[in-house]
């Protein structure tokens, strides 16, 4: 009778043991993981392997992430073979069932945005950095957030149904928040609209269709590649022949070349940060937007 109390006891403390546990992911970038944090609240614990200061392009496979993704309950990544250079060998290194392609803590994070930038006929290495899926880089527009949001949501609702009130309930009060300040962002760069500039590497695609800016070329002339001088001369000439005043660069590459295609078109060169993490103070996916828009804003301001 003794043992059977026991075995009763010690089967009911396995089970509330396990209620109590917090789901443990990995995202693969920390605007996902910001997302994530924000959904999923006290029930999640989340790792994160690109820095947001990195080109999540180009990531190391270090065993020390096969060993996260080993413990992990969910993977969370941006899909569109953004990482595909370095995340399958993580997955494979990880020896995670629970995470493979096609298991149920396997989440592509792209389900459901518009994509854009979708090259159209064959696309090959020799184009450089193209991605046959169209541009990754749609966290850049933050009605994307949103949509981003209610994916991790009913992800998490489905790996614990009992907690997807709470799930739920964090994704409406994340919606709402970031809807009051997509209104309040849209009106201070109003006067953006129509407005030509220059981006270094074809990053702020989703950006640009958000606030309808128009990027009409870029300082590298295959993605991914370093610019020929032949191209910049055009680029430059071009910019003086429509009076283009604003290059836009991400935080994560070197300025240097497109710091002079600015000194030589007198156009203006704005760093913003790619990612939440870049730069300090942008610790939420909201905060990454406010820096971009108050960036943007005083740059306008300065022209």
């Amino acid at each position: 009778m003794n043992r059977m109390i026991f075995g009763i006891v010690s089967f009911v403390m396995i089970l509330t043991m396990n209620s109590d546990a917090k789901i443990r992911v990995v995202t693969t970038t920390t605007d996902l993981g910001a997302i994530v944090k924000a959904v999923g609240g006290d029930e999640v614990d989340v790792e994160v392997i690109a820095k947001g200061y990195q080109d999540p392009h180009y990531v190391q496979a270090k065993p020390s992430y096969m060993r996260l993704m080993n413990r992990a309950d969910l993977l969370v990544y941006v899909g569109m073979e953004l990482e595909v250079g370095w995340l399958p060998l993580l997955i494979q290194g990880a020896r995670n069932p629970n995470i493979v392609p096609g298991a149920m803590g396997h989440l592509d994070a792209s389900i459901g945005i518009r994509r854009l930038d979708v090259p159209t006929g064959q696309v090959d290495r020799s184009m450089g950095d193209v991605h046959p899926d169209g541009n990754p880089h749609y966290w850049l527009d933050p009605r994307n957030g949103i949509v981003i949001a209610k994916t991790v949501a009913e992800k998490l609702s489905a790996l614990e149904p009992d907690k997807a009130n709470v799930f739920m309930a964090n994704y409406k009060t994340f919606q709402a928040d970031l809807e009051a300040r997509i209104d309040t962002w849209k009106k201070q760069l109003a006067h953006f609209e129509g407005q030509k500039m220059v981006s270094y590497h074809k990053l702020w695609v989703y950006l640009s269709d958000w606030l309808q800016f128009e990027v009409v070329d870029q300082v590298e002339n295959k993605a991914g590649i370093p610019p020929s001088p032949r191209h910049l001369a055009d680029l430059v000439a071009r910019m003086k022949s429509e009076q283009i005043r604003l290059i836009v660069c991400s935080n994560f590459v070197d300025t240097k070349i497109a710091q002079r295609v600015a000194e030589r078109s007198q156009a203006k060169l704005v760093v913003l940060p790619a990612s939440v993490g870049a730069v300090s103070g942008v610790e939420t996916y909201a905060d990454l937007f406010d820096y971009i828009v108050a960036q943007l804003g005083s740059v306008n301001e300065e022209m």
